[in-house]
């Protein structure tokens, strides 16, 4: 990879505008001594892939954002979104949504489930952008920091919903909740609206590779241009009247986690209610 600093400079230079690239220089990393922080993100990657993804950001699927206000300017905090789509569009258009509308410009941290750090190439490419495995110790280290992460707490299960089960949410996993309590972190709901339409025909081949539960193919070769909606709701502030070591009681942090999907449900609820059709 040692031509990608240059090739990811070229995309920025020709995909984003002076205004684009003003902004994401001002992108902020806790260097770790050799141009990467301690998970492997650079700041050049963050910008040459925002650079990539603006043509589907922009024009294929037009993404309209909502409540980007209710992200924080600074500290650490957890964007809990629903997940769907097939294959992990949806987070990729969240990333390029947050990085686009903060200012200072913030770099979500999607964490990952198992498998992704044991895929060749990808797990390296998915690190220098910001992605990190979903371990305790790795969620832990970035909430300390002060970091955004980006968690989907359906897991897998999100993503394999079938078409009649879209805008459905699966059980919330207690993770998102137990960290946000014992860290005194804001959760900001996050509802994503059109990943549920873009690949309606899926098929799941039963092949396990690196840890993965199923190889996901569409008869559909691209995702359809559907619109996509991006709601940021209100903070919430789970840890208000509990202690960190209530993180460590399951029921506390099964409520709270129900409390998360509570939230993100209703902001679905009223996207599809205020969106005019799936391609508009």
């Amino acid at each position: 990879m040692s031509r990608s600093p240059l090739l990811l400079r070229f995309l920025a230079q020709a995909l984003l505008d002076p205004q684009q690239r003003r902004r994401l220089s001002e992108i902020s990393f806790q260097d770790a001594g050799h141009g990467f922080d301690v998970f492997g993100l650079h700041p050049e990657w963050v910008q040459g892939m925002v650079a990539l993804f603006q043509p589907l950001y922009k024009h294929w699927f037009r993404v309209s954002s909502h409540g980007a206000q209710n992200i924080p300017k600074q500290g650490a905090a957890i964007l809990a979104s629903n997940h769907s789509g097939m294959i992990p569009i949806d987070g990729t258009m969240i990333y390029c949504d947050v990085v686009s509308n903060t200012d200072p410009p913030r770099v979500p941290r999607p964490v990952t489930d198992h498998f992704v750090p044991a895929l060749p190439v990808v797990s390296s490419i998915y690190a220098r952008c910001g992605t990190v495995g979903g371990s305790r110790g790795n969620v832990h280290a970035l909430l300390e920091r002060g970091e955004l992460l980006l968690i989907f707490p359906e897991g897998v299960p999100g993503i394999d919903k079938d078409f009649s089960e879209r805008y459905q949410l699966r059980p919330f996993r207690v993770g998102v909740a137990e960290m946000a309590i014992r860290h005194r972190t804001p959760v900001i709901p996050v509802a994503v609206i059109g990943a549920e339409e873009q690949f309606p025909l899926r098929l799941r081949l039963p092949i396990h590779t690196f840890g993965a539960p199923y190889v996901p193919l569409s008869p559909i070769p691209l995702p359809l241009p559907v619109h996509y909606h991006i709601h940021y709701g209100e903070p919430l502030n789970l840890y208000e009247g509990r202690s960190a070591a209530d993180a460590d009681d399951p029921e506390i942090a099964s409520a709270a986690a129900s409390q998360v999907q509570a939230a993100v449900q209703a902001l679905i609820k009223r996207g599809l209610s205020e969106r005019k059709g799936v391609f508009t």
